[in-house]
């Protein structure tokens, strides 16, 4: 049995139309099977809550009296990209506001969403048609002319969860990753989000109609980093026509501003093909949790698994039990596809064809870059083992004209590093032991293959001016100082 949008859109009219969520089109099939389910069932509603970074809102405030010519634009001290005609400007959620603590785009959108009066302050060029410099008002939702969403990724197929090797906190856009695999993140809605419920995008494409923070909105293409099976997609929709239910500024400590959004997509079962997409289960779904310990494009994959493990609250890593959480949410996630549902079920939301089709498949392409490589600039180091004299330490720093010696053990990997600064000190408090006892332990390292920025940053991060270059083992390599860096930025 086959069916058309055309068709499904005549039931929708005459108030007769099938639909189920698609929590509920599981179950549907698993009790009467695809076949019947196709005859059943004409329309599944999905569903998705997450923080989408890549959001954002063009805004046309109208012309003031006299005339700007927008050249800087701020909206509760956030700043819009001005970078457009006169009084149009784009405000993404991520920016942060130059006064406020914690606050940024996505805030200013719910606010204004929400019918708040914002303040908009502007700075101009000052021309013959544009005389006027600068503005200072406040204005609402109401006062602009259009406020329309497009938000360039949204609605992830499925996402990276993420996990964190290393011996401190890190904060990031997965949110607050403890040490030592102290806990695991991931996000998205698995089983009920939209591109999972239809993988192969034969009813989502460019033009589909959905709902989008309570209002109904458009697929206007396929969403920047789509790469199936982490399909996205671009959306748009009229922000005076959003309710605040269904939008939730955030911010995550030490990354910055976002905003949640809402999306839900009605799938057309138009064959068994679809029916049977549909019937998906989280065990069925699969992605890699990765190490956000290691600060690299390609950050290693701790392990493959499903979001049926994810959802369980508890994953095994080295042995270990790690406790997860989700960026998403789930209970939002039911509400918009119940409220798609009633929408249609009412006739107040009708299907549409897709105008073209989004990509099955895409290579996700790195940043084009000159990069220079650790190993490039690190230089041989002399290292020395813990049980040797302070004495004979500093001997072997000014024959050598160093300032920095790391220290290994029988097998040569590293347990620690001296510095001049170390044995000055020692020297002024009158210690004459080993330099095991002044050396430090907690030894922050370079890899051989990592970018010469990535070392920068670890020495301004920690305040200090040498990194030793080891390998997996720990095995020293060599060194990279500060200097190094210096006279390679010289150069």
């Amino acid at each position: 049995m086959e069916k058309t949008i055309n068709e499904i859109n005549e039931k929708i009219k005459e108030g007769n139309v099938s639909v189920a969520t698609a929590k509920e089109i599981k179950e549907i099939i698993a009790e009467i099977g695809v076949k019947k389910a196709v005859k059943e069932v004409d329309v599944v509603t999905t569903g998705t809550f997450g923080a989408m970074c890549s959001s954002g809102v063009f805004l046309n405030f109208g012309h003031s009296d006299p005339p700007i010519r927008m050249r800087r634009v701020w909206l509760n001290d956030v700043e819009a990209y001005k970078g457009i005609a006169a009084v149009d400007a784009y405000l993404g959620v991520t920016q942060l506001s130059e006064t406020r603590e914690n606050y940024g785009g996505g805030h200013v959108i719910e606010e204004l969403v929400k019918g708040k009066e914002v303040e908009l302050r502007a700075i101009g060029y000052g021309t013959d048609c544009y005389p006027r410099k600068e503005i200072e008002t406040e204005i609402s939702l109401e006062d602009i002319n259009q406020a329309i969403m497009v938000n360039p990724r949204n609605a992830y197929q499925r996402y990276r969860a993420a996990t964190n090797s290393s011996d401190r906190v890190l904060r990031t856009y997965m949110g607050t990753l403890l040490p030592n695999y102290g806990n695991i993140t991931f996000a998205g809605c698995g089983e009920i989000s939209p591109l999972n419920n239809d993988p192969l995008y034969r009813t989502i494409g460019v033009g589909t109609r959905i709902f989008l923070c309570g209002a109904k909105g458009y697929v206007i293409g396929e969403g920047t980093q789509h790469s199936p099976p982490f399909g996205t997609l671009m959306v748009s929709g009229n922000l005076k026509e959003m309710k605040p239910d269904f939008m939730k500024a955030c911010y995550f400590p030490g990354y910055g501003a976002s905003l949640f959004v809402g999306i839900g997509i009605p799938i057309p079962i138009l064959d068994e093909e679809i029916a049977s997409f549909t019937a998906v289960r989280n065990s069925e779904i699969e992605t890699e949790i990765i190490d956000f310990g290691v600060a690299r494009r390609n950050r290693p994959v701790v392990k493959k698994v499903s979001y049926a493990e994810l959802l369980s609250g508890k994953v095994e890593i080295k042995g270990q039990e790690v406790r997860v959480s989700s960026l998403s949410s789930f209970y939002m996630a039911e509400k918009i596809m119940k409220e798609l549902k009633k929408m249609i079920e009412k006739g107040d939301f009708f299907l549409t064809e897709p105008v073209d089709s989004i990509p099955r498949s895409r290579v996700l392409k790195p940043m084009r870059q000159k990069v220079m490589f650790v190993r490039k600039v690190m230089r041989g180091a002399i290292v020395l083992k813990e049980d040797v004299s302070l004495e004979e330490a500093a001997k072997v720093m000014i024959e050598k004209s160093i300032n920095h010696i790391p220290i290994v053990d029988d097998e040569g990997k590293l347990v620690g590093i001296i510095t001049s600064w170390d044995i000055a000190k020692a020297v002024a408090i009158g210690y004459k032991g080993k330099i095991n006892g002044i050396m430090t332990k907690k030894v922050v390292t370079a890899n051989p293959d990592e970018p010469i920025e990535l070392a920068a940053s670890k020495m301004e991060k920690h305040d200090i001016s040498a990194l030793p270059v080891v390998d997996v083992n720990l095995k020293v390599l060599g060194i990279v100082t500060s200097e190094d860096l210096s006279k390679l930025l010289a150069r």
